[in-house]
């Protein structure tokens, strides 16, 4: 399949069309309206500073369904003895922040550039970006942020400065998919760790079907701020 170059015209081509590898698309920008049509579409942007703007929507996709989450026992005694407080939206620039320093899909370094880190938070301002924060003593350990469409969260990254810090986020999360009855949390690529906590690999032709079941949810956009585990 080719790979497509995206114009200044708010489009993308059809997920099904991405290479092996999951790349579908190059170019465009990153602003909000871009940015809510590729999430809504199964897409999203990856790449590196001095690269293009990349879009994938890989086959298969690694969901985790909040009834699947799996807690270890190390974790289970951290969240029984309340060793982090997990907040929402709370501290979403400098969660991103975080992330961006030690955080890259598959490689070392960062993919999460100035570029996106401007993006994203203007997805937070509009509603759309949030960030789970799980603090130790007030401070921040750990945490994660991503983007919420219908019934669906679409995790970025995380980050943890303590044993399990971004774990507790995770669960924190996943406490709240429940109560809101969301149908899964997009992984997006396959890992060992986020296979390890109950993610599952999906086929494109499932997940598409979950993701126009999500979007025809009710909306958890807004601030999510105040909310606490």
């Amino acid at each position: 399949m080719p790979v497509f170059l995206l114009t200044d015209a708010l489009k993308f081509p059809p997920p099904v069309l991405a290479e092996p590898d999951g790349l579908l698309a190059v170019g465009g920008d990153l602003s909000v309206e871009r940015l809510l049509m590729a999430y809504s579409m199964g897409i999203f942007p990856w790449y590196c500073d001095g690269d293009p703007i990349l879009w994938w929507s890989p086959d298969p996709r690694l969901l985790l369904f909040p009834h699947e989450f799996k807690v270890s026992r190390s974790l289970n005694q951290t969240i029984r003895k309340g060793t982090f407080t997990v907040t929402f939206d709370t501290a979403f620039e400098e969660v991103i922040n975080r992330c961006s320093a030690v955080c890259r899909k598959g490689g070392s370094g960062t993919w999460i550039t100035g570029d996106m880190i401007r993006a994203y938070v203007s997805l937070h301002e509009a509603g759309y970006a949030h960030s789970v924060e799980a603090r130790a003593d007030g401070q921040l350990a750990g945490g994660l942020y991503g983007v919420a469409l219908g019934g669906m969260f679409c995790g970025e990254s995380m980050f943890s400065d303590r044993s399990n810090a971004s774990k507790a986020a995770l669960a924190g999360l996943v406490q709240k998919a429940k109560e809101w009855g969301l149908l899964f949390i997009d992984c997006q690529m396959t890992t060992p760790h986020l296979v390890s906590l109950g993610a599952q690999e999906t086929p494109r032709k499932i997940f598409m079907e979950l993701l126009t079941k999500a979007l025809g949810m009710p909306a958890t956009s807004g601030n999510w701020g105040g909310k606490k585990s």
